[in-house]
C-alpha cells in the first residue's frame, strides 16, 4: 500500500483514465457526493469516468448522479473507492471486484488498507472534503454542480455542520461551495428541514420503545423490520434515526438496531465527545469515526440487541 498526498493523488489521475468510481453500501450523501463530483471533474479533465450503479441509491440523492453512472466495470477500468473505509462496507454486487480496486481516497481514520494506492486523511470532516481539495490540485474549475455534490458531502457528514468533527477547513469548503453556485438553501431544506410523515411515526415509536442505560447517559432502540413496513418508511426516512437518539437530553451515546438480511442485524452508533462510537463498533468488527459509526452483527435482532446492550452497559459504567 501507498499513502499518497493530495498532490501526489493528482498526479496520479491525471496520469491514467477509464475510471470507475465505487461507492459504499447504504450509500449516503458523501459517498454519492464525493463520487459524484470527482467523476464531473475527471471528465472536465477529459478523462472517461463513470459512478458505478449503485441499487442502494435512495431518490433524496439519486439526482447527483444523473448521466454519471454505469452499470459494471469494463476491462482495463482503474476502479476507485470513494468514502469506503473497508472493502466490507461495499454493497455485496461489487464483493468479486473488492481485490481489483486501485485507490481509495478516505477520510476514515479507523479504516482497513485494501488497496495499492490511498489518499486517506482523517482530520476531515468529509471525504468531499479531501475530494474538493484533490479537484483544485488537478486544475477543475469547479462548477455548480460539482459544488452542489460536495456541499451534500460536507453538509451531511457534519450533521449540517452541528457535529464535533467540523472545523474551519469544513466551513472554508462549504464557503466555497456557496461562492461556486451551490443551492445552499435549496439542499439544506432538503437534507434537513424536510420529514415524511413516515419517518414522524417512526420518531414518536422509537421515543416509545427506547432503553435508557447509565443513569440516562445511554439509549438503545432496537426496531424491527416488520415496524418500518407498518409505518411506511424508506431509507431516506432512516436517515439519522440514530442521531434522533443521541439527540435526547442527558444521552452520550446511542445506538439503533435495524434487521438487516436474515440473521443479521445491522448497528449504527452516534456519540458526543469522550464516548467513543468507532471504538465500540471496532469491537463487533465494524467501525467508523468518533463520533458516527456502524458495525454488523451475525445474529437475530433480539439477540443482537441483547449483546450490544450488555457492552454498552458496561462500556458506559467505565467512562
Amino acid at each position: 500500500m501507498t499513502g499518497m498526498t493530495i498532490a501526489q493523488t493528482a498526479d496520479w489521475l491525471l496520469a491514467r483514465d477509464n475510471f470507475v468510481l465505487l461507492t459504499h453500501r447504504k450509500p449516503d450523501g458523501d459517498t454519492l457526493g464525493s463520487a459524484a463530483a470527482l467523476c464531473r471533474g475527471l471528465r472536465q479533465k477529459g478523462k472517461t469516468a463513470h459512478v458505478l450503479e449503485n441499487d442502494e441509491v435512495t431518490a433524496l440523492y439519486a439526482p447527483l448522479l444523473e448521466g454519471l453512472t454505469k452499470p459494471h466495470p469494463e476491462e482495463g477500468d482503474i476502479l476507485v473507492a470513494v468514502d469506503v473505509a473497508a472493502d466490507n462496507m461495499l454493497p455485496q454486487v461489487f464483493m468479486e471486484m473488492k481485490n481489483c480496486i486501485d485507490l481509495r481516497i478516505d477520510h476514515h481514520g479507523s479504516g482497513r488498507e485494501y488497496t495499492p494506492y490511498e489518499l486517506v486523511d482523517a482530520q476531515s470532516a468529509a471525504c468531499a472534503e479531501l475530494v474538493w481539495e484533490l479537484l483544485l490540485d488537478m486544475g477543475v474549475d469547479p462548477d455548480k454542480e460539482m459544488a452542489e455534490a460536495v456541499y451534500v458531502g460536507v453538509s451531511t457528514d457534519t450533521g449540517c455542520f452541528r457535529y464535533a468533527n467540523t472545523n474551519a477547513h469544513t466551513f472554508d469548503v462549504a464557503a466555497d461551495c456557496a461562492a461556486t453556485g451551490a443551492d445552499v438553501f435549496e439542499w439544506n431544506r432538503k437534507l434537513f428541514d424536510t420529514n415524511s410523515l413516515a419517518k414522524l411515526r417512526l420518531q414518536a415509536w422509537v421515543v416509545d420503545n427506547l432503553k435508557l442505560l447509565c443513569g440516562g447517559e445511554v439509549a438503545l432502540c432496537a426496531l424491527p423490520k416488520a415496524v418500518e413496513a407498518e409505518i411506511g418508511v424508506d431509507e431516506d426516512d432512516m436517515n439519522n434515526i440514530s442521531g434522533f437518539l443521541r439527540s435526547i437530553e442527558g444521552v452520550c451515546i446511542a445506538a439503533l438496531l435495524r434487521e438487516a438480511c436474515e440473521g443479521s442485524t445491522k448497528v449504527s452508533v452516534r456519540s458526543v465527545p469522550g464516548y467513543n462510537a468507532a471504538y465500540f463498533c471496532e469491537q463487533f468488527g465494524g467501525g467508523g469515526h468518533a463520533g458516527a459509526a456502524g458495525c454488523s452483527i451475525r445474529k437475530s435482532l433480539a439477540e443482537a440487541a441483547a449483546e450490544v446492550e450488555e457492552v454498552l452497559k458496561k462500556w458506559g459504567e467505565a467512562l
